[in-house]
């Protein structure tokens, strides 16, 4: 099989939980470098995910780095669990709760009604634990410094959501939205929505534009692909 990585190729990876996507881009390099040969090419990737999180990434090599902005305008899919009755100041399990909500007055009746309420442009206000930018810095850096510092609100869009799955107090959900949305906040909105609290457990990014994670590799799939196919 012929690929040209120097010239530029789109390779669709599904992240593993606790790899961050620039540990993503340096495994790529590392295995062009080691099965292809190439001592120097560039990699970038087209969407940031969380460690915590898994799924989709576009990573591209070459000219192809070009196509980084397009690829950050698609609009993204996510399947995510949702957890209420607590509370984190990350949004999910990088930190530890600070509070416990009620929960019995929510139903699977409430919740459904609740997330269509969601659907629609809003503005909506990024976690603390995020990598904005705030003075040079990455905002999570700032946060688990303590610094307080002020966010600004964004103008986002969530396509659809659906409720996939329940058993209170715990549900999960599909996302499709804009560019720039944070999940994680979301699932927070959703929680004081419910007058509760509620943190997301898991996330998964399952497409971006017509891209699916079903088409994507794992890097020891990547790897594997490598190391059994010669460049022609």
């Amino acid at each position: 099989m012929n690929f040209h990585f120097e010239e530029g190729e789109i390779i669709l990876i599904d992240k593993p939980k606790n790899w961050t996507s620039f540990d993503i881009v340096k495994k790529i390099r590392i295995l062009l470098r080691y099965y292809r040969g190439i001592q120097k090419i560039k990699v970038g990737h087209a969407g940031t995910l969380d460690p915590l999180a898994t799924g989709l990434l576009i990573c591209c090599t070459g000219k192809a780095t070009r196509r980084i902005v397009e690829f950050q305008e698609m609009d993204k899919e996510y399947v995510a669990t949702v957890e209420l009755g607590r509370t984190t100041p990350s949004f999910d399990l990088e930190t530890e709760a600070n509070k416990i909500y009620p929960v019995d007055h929510i139903t699977e009746e409430v919740v459904r009604g609740i997330l269509t309420q969601f659907i629609g442009e809003q503005e909506q206000m990024p976690p603390a634990y995020s990598a904005k930018n705030v003075k040079g810095k990455r905002a999570y850096q700032l946060a688990r410094a303590g610094e307080i510092f002020e966010l600004k609100a964004k103008r986002i869009e969530i396509k659809e959501i659906k409720l996939l799955d329940i058993s209170l107090p715990a549900f999960s959900i599909k996302v499709r939205c804009s560019r720039g949305t944070y999940v994680r906040s979301l699932v927070r909105d959703i929680g004081i929505a419910l007058h509760s609290g509620a943190v997301m457990t898991s996330l998964k990014r399952t497409a971006i534009g017509d891209y699916k994670v079903e088409d994507a590799l794992s890097p020891k799939k990547l790897e594997k692909f490598l190391s059994e196919t010669e460049q022609i």
